[in-house]
């Protein structure tokens, strides 16, 4: 038994399929399959179930996942510890970002990063910030960048990094555009284009609206900010977007009111760090 079958059995759960898996292992269907195959004869159960295009996890692949992450974290934790020991800043380094930190606030710390340490495989994954923040609670992620929630969660580590102001958009042919001195209750009348509500740029919007009693038309949800962006400047609706966002094709609307989210880094303090994230946390720092 060897680590790259558990890493297989991860994947094919994450993705539901061999050949997605395969794609993001970077190696061949059948190399997937074997793998499996060695996890179900050494434990003598059956793991995955053909389901159309995909597999299907059985009861005991579901009840041997956390246990398999778990060990590996395990795992990680000892070779973490042992690299501290010898004072070695290498190894591979699994880090999470949100399409905007990671399109608009990381690439030059990266740069610097690798370049500084080039026995580090960085491994960055472009994810929500939601689901960054619960990896690296699950342990998938040793460290990630991201928009930070608007309650902490006591069990991780937070630093905020930048602050990131939100501002009131539409399209510079939009009826608001041209309007002056607006007010909540004004942008009420027209469709609104907004993150999905679980969201934390959501959460921080529809606060402000909830303190008046208003609950904004949404015409459609939609989680990457980019998108957003150009659906607002096509005239579908008016939309709270990062300042850093408002181009050309859109206006900042005329409305007394200050928002901002904060830009940071989470990790778990619970796991021991490596070396490798050490080094990033204090570049960042």
């Amino acid at each position: 038994m060897n680590l790259a079958a558990f890493e297989a059995f991860i994947k094919v759960m994450e993705t539901g399929s061999i050949s997605m898996a395969a794609d993001q292992l970077f190696i061949t269907q059948p190399a997937v399959t074997k793998r499996i195959h060695s996890l179900e004869d050494y434990f003598g159960v059956k793991l995955f179930e053909s389901a159309g295009r995909g597999v299907q996890a059985t009861h005991a692949a579901h009840s041997l996942l956390p246990k398999v992450k778990n060990w590996l974290n395990e795992l990680g934790d000892i070779h973490h510890t042992l690299s501290h020991d010898q004072n070695q800043i290498k190894g591979k380094l699994k880090v999470g970002t949100s399409h905007h930190i990671g399109l608009h606030h990381l690439p030059q710390h990266l740069k610097s990063y690798v370049q500084q340490y080039p026995d580090v495989t960085l491994d960055v994954h472009f994810v929500d910030s939601e689901q960054a923040h619960e990896k690296v609670l699950a342990g998938d992620l040793e460290l990630a960048f991201l928009t930070l929630p608007p309650v902490l969660d006591e069990r991780l580590k937070y630093v905020p990094l930048w602050s990131d102001p939100l501002v009131f958009v539409a399209a510079v042919f939009h009826p608001l555009a041209n309007m002056k001195n607006l007010s909540l209750e004004d942008l009420m009348q027209y469709p609104s284009l907004l993150p999905a509500a679980q969201t934390y740029t959501a959460q921080i919007t529809l606060a402000e609206f909830e303190k008046n009693g208003l609950k904004p038309k949404v015409s459609m949800s939609n989680n990457p900010l980019e998108s957003i962006r150009m659906l607002a400047s096509i005239g579908l609706g008016w939309s709270v977007l990062p300042s850093t966002l408002v181009n050309q094709d859109l206006v900042r609307l005329d409305i007394n009111l200050e928002m901002q989210r904060q830009l940071g880094m989470v990790w778990h303090p619970g796991r021991t760090q490596s070396k490798a994230a050490k080094a990033l946390v204090d570049l960042m720092k």
